[in-house]
């Protein structure tokens, strides 16, 4: 049974309490001088970094973040992400690092390194320790193409940046905006444009290749104002990020380009891009199967960028947008003019900032108006039969010549024919001496000259023979008239008398 002569005494208790509260402050008292003292002889960055490695090892996460960086955003590359890239691989040499990737395409300067799959690497910003950890994962993709079914591997990157909770704010408004600077200046002092194909699905990252092309402005033979007015162009293009956004429009450019086969509209493309250091997105318009595809294919292209569809005109077959006669089923399998057009200046055309779209075409005439009008086609540049001036700069890239005695005569022979800077450029690479290649040159222009002058005689000459041939048939028809005239006169007199 319960007895009350077993319960603790008043006295006992509060006796009791008293001890325990005196220890509790005791306790507290000494844990404040610790705090104290190890703030005092230990820095404050030194006791993160310690905590840090206690809390890993005692598998305690709960002071720890992690930030998930994805390769993509959606349909769009993931800025961070590449920058985080570029920037990572400036650290790499980090001894807490025990594989790295590296790589080096034929005709880059430097090796590319950056971090493997699983592989941790440290990195200090103002004395906090930052962990960075690269994570692959790979899976299948069902594709129906025409008709067959194919597996595609697919891979999932991403970067995950671990850290401890109280430096969140430090990472979030200096670290990672320091990456995104760091990065710039990067890709800038390494920059190596890139050619890519642009279909259906998108960019194809597996299969660009770097754009090794030599053309600059400097040996383009084209007429110099022109030349002139297209890089003042697109200087004010590129500093008018500002602008742009003030007067509310795209930050985007359209160029087309137009002239016979052989005067340089390629190597123009590719001498924009060099001035430019943009990438190139080769589109080829026959791979796109819907309207739809357009939307990927514009969301998958990086900042910075020309896009190019060259022949236009004979590239594919576009369904007029006014043409009602189709139903909605064929509207959806087949790409029309209003899906290109918007393309070029819808609502996705805002999705991306310093692109530059590009046409090319060798029959400019063919071209629908609305695709080629102001704030779509904002300059068009004919590229023109090679003249006086675009002969000096290909003699000069050729044969190193600034004058020539045979200057006078070819100048002069170029005013009388249409040749292209491909042609003479083709004769001038006959020979490294400047005297034989230029004599073969005369002689090209020369018989260019007469081949003209016998094909406009023969032109004439079946002209004539035309004219003739519907004279004569114009003669016979009036005489056939008369004679049915005289006929049905007679037959009327002699009904009279």
């Amino acid at each position: 049974m319960f007895s009350l002569s077993k319960m603790p005494s008043t006295t006992s208790v509060l006796s009791a309490y008293t001890t325990l509260t005196a220890s509790a402050v005791l306790l507290r008292t000494l844990v404040s001088e610790v705090q104290n003292m190890t703030n005092q002889l230990i820095p404050k960055n030194l006791q993160d970094k310690i905590l840090s490695k206690v809390g890993i090892f005692m598998g305690n996460y709960s002071s720890q973040m992690t930030l998930i960086i994805e390769e993509n955003n959606g349909l769009t590359p993931n800025e961070i992400f590449e920058a985080s890239k570029f920037y990572l691989s400036t650290i790499v040499n980090h001894p807490s690092l025990q594989r790295v990737k590296i790589s080096k395409a034929e005709k880059e300067r430097k090796f590319s390194v950056n971090i493997s799959k699983d592989e941790k690497l440290i990195d200090t910003f103002e004395g906090v320790e930052l962990i960075w950890e690269l994570k692959i994962v790979e899976s299948q993709k069902t594709n129906s193409d025409d008709g067959y079914l194919s597996l595609e591997k697919v891979e999932q990157i991403w970067y995950e940046l671990s850290f401890l909770k109280s430096n969140r704010e430090m990472v979030l408004k200096t670290y990672l905006p320091f990456i995104l600077e760091r990065s710039k200046a990067i890709k800038e002092e390494n920059k190596v444009i890139k050619l890519s194909p642009l279909g259906s699905y998108g960019w194809q990252s597996d299969v660009n290749v770097n754009l090794d092309h030599p053309s600059t402005f400097d040996t383009l033979a084209m007429d110099p104002q022109l030349k002139q007015k297209l890089m003042d162009d697109l200087e004010r293009f590129v500093r008018r990020r500002d602008y742009y956004r003030r007067v509310g429009k795209a930050w985007k450019r359209g160029y087309l380009l137009y002239g016979p086969p052989g005067t340089g509209k390629s190597s123009l493309i590719a001498a924009m891009a060099n001035y430019l250091k943009f990438d190139i997105y080769d589109m080829e318009l026959t791979s796109v199967h819907a309207n739809s595809d357009f939307r990927t294919m514009l969301a998958s292209t990086k900042n910075r960028s020309i896009i190019v569809i060259e022949d236009i005109d004979c590239t594919i077959e576009l369904q007029n947008r006014d043409d009602g006669s189709h139903n909605y089923k064929d509207s959806e399998s087949q790409v029309t003019l209003s899906g290109l057009l918007n393309f070029i200046d819808g609502l996705w055309s805002c999705c991306g900032d310093e692109r530059i779209i590009v046409f090319t075409t060798n029959f400019k005439e063919r071209l629908d108006p609305a695709l080629i009008r102001p704030g779509r086609m904002d300059m068009h540049i004919h590229m023109s039969y090679c003249t006086p001036s675009g002969f000096k700069i290909l003699a000069s890239n050729y044969l190193g010549i600034k004058n020539h005695w045979k200057f006078g005569e070819i100048e002069e022979l170029i005013t009388e024919v249409n040749v292209t800077p491909a042609e003479i450029a083709e004769e001038l690479m006959k020979s490294d001496h400047a005297d034989i290649a230029l004599d073969e040159l005369s002689s090209f222009l020369n018989k260019k000259k007469e081949d003209c002058k016998s094909k406009i005689v023969v032109e004439n000459e079946a002209d004539k023979k035309g004219d003739e041939m519907n004279k004569e048939q114009t003669d016979a028809k009036d005489m056939r008239k008369r004679k049915g005239n005289s006929r049905r006169g007679g037959r009327s007199r002699r009904k009279i008398f």
